[in-house]
Formats: structure tokens, C-alpha cells, sequence
């Protein structure tokens, strides 16, 4: 990385965590909303095929924690939830007491945890705000144990269909308007849409994930394909 591209990410790095810290107050009622109520089911499929049950866990971009607490529920030993926003990590802290939790403010693309710490990493719809992501799957897969588990969930392009129509409607024009409207910060939902500009389908981020050293990748798309839930080993 060239020393502008290092500033260029760092830079989008902090808009995206005052972003955040703007709409915590906001953000789990908003999500309900934006996703009609399914993005619940999402992280708990995303815990289900993490299957961390007596194991130690990352949950790397936690927000207010919702992905962890489906972790523990699948049995995990210990679930540290880390993220780049402080207020988030207060909020989850608040909302999900456990002798299981532990929180860490943390940067997805310099993660301060030693090599082969984990024995499962997942993430729900962290990727598309990561300011590098081959860095950010890179330093994933260096914390995970040699036969731990990336489970990464995320949105992705949605499918050349009337169905895929409809969506990028409402994704791109009208959740923005709505959600903008309802949270009083037009600008953190206007910038939802965009961080799906350029991110890679998810057969291409199932090839990022092999590129960052992990076997057995494989995904499904949920909700109509619009949302894709990736898996991978790393060897050993």
C-alpha cells in the first residue's frame, strides 16, 4: 500500500467510525426496519454455520452485539466482541451482560490480537465498510487457529431479476430517504448504498477469502440474493 493509499484509508476509516457513532442511539431499530425484519435471522444463521460451541470467538465489527449473542447461544466459550466505535461496544455491553462476553475497541485491519488466537472469526455486514478489505480478510485469517472457521456475512450485488430490480430500488432510493428521515442523520444512511458500489460478488469475495489463505470457502445467498453468507477454513 503506497503512503496515500495508507492516508486514504485511514481517513475513510475515521468517517466511518464518527458515522457510526452518530446513529448507535438508532441503529437496532433502524435495522429491523431497513432489512423488514429479517437481519435477526441472518446473524443467527451466520452463528448456526460459525458452530462455535465450546470454542473461543471473534466478533469483529460487533456494533451493538446482536452476532455475538447468537455465538453464545451456539455454545461459544468465550465471544470478544471488537470494533472500531467505542459507543457501540458501551451500547452492547449494556444490552448483553454475560461472563461469555468480553469487548475490545478494535481496527479490523490491525487487529491487536496475537497470530492463531481464535478458533472462529465472523463478522456480520462488516466487509463493506473495511477501508482495505484483502488487509482486513488477511489479518482475519492471521488471528484464526490452524482449522478454525471465517464466517463472514454481508450484503452483495443483487441478481440481474425483477426481484433484483425492486431491491436496488429501494436500496439505493428509498431505505436511505426513509431511514435518513426517521434518524434525523440523512447522510449516515445515504452512505449505505454506496458502500455497496464496487463490492465484490460474492463468488469474487469467496475468491478473496481463498486469496487470504483459507480452504473449503464456500456461500449461499439469502433474501432473495441479496445477502450472502461466506465460510472458510484455515489449513492446518
Amino acid at each position: 500500500m503506497s503512503g496515500d493509499d495508507g492516508k486514504d484509508a485511514r481517513e475513510r476509516t475515521l468517517r466511518v467510525q464518527a458515522m457510526f457513532g452518530r446513529i448507535v442511539p438508532r441503529y437496532d431499530r433502524l435495522n429491523r426496519l431497513m432489512s423488514l425484519g429479517m437481519d435477526a435471522g441472518w446473524r443467527r444463521q451466520a452463528a448456526a454455520a460459525a458452530a462455535p460451541s465450546g470454542q473461543r470467538v471473534l466478533d469483529i465489527g460487533a456494533g451493538t452485539g446482536d452476532l455475538g449473542s447468537g455465538l453464545v447461544e451456539q455454545g461459544a466459550a468465550v465471544v470478544v466482541g471488537a470494533d472500531l466505535t467505542p459507543s457501540m461496544l458501551r451500547a452492547a455491553a449494556r444490552r448483553y451482560p454475560s461472563s461469555a462476553r468480553q469487548w475490545c475497541v478494535a481496527d479490523a485491519l490491525r487487529l491487536p490480537f496475537a497470530d492463531e488466537s481464535f478458533e472462529v472469526v465472523a463478522n456480520a455486514f462488516l466487509l463493506r465498510n473495511l477501508a482495505d478489505l484483502p488487509q482486513g480478510l488477511a489479518e482475519m485469517a492471521r488471528v484464526l487457529r490452524p482449522g478454525g472457521r471465517l464466517v463472514c456475512l454481508d450484503m452483495t450485488p443483487a441478481p440481474p431479476t425483477p426481484f433484483g430490480a425492486a431491491f436496488r430500488v429501494y436500496f439505493n432510493h428509498v431505505m436511505p430517504r426513509v431511514a435518513g428521515l426517521l434518524s434525523g442523520d440523512r447522510a449516515a444512511y445515504g452512505y449505505l448504498p454506496a458502500s455497496l458500489e464496487g463490492f465484490p460478488d460474492a463468488e469474487t469475495l469467496a475468491g478473496m477469502l481463498r486469496a487470504a489463505g483459507l480452504a473449503d470457502v464456500s456461500y449461499r445467498k439469502l433474501a432473495g440474493g441479496t445477502v450472502a453468507l461466506h465460510r472458510g477454513q484455515k489449513p492446518g
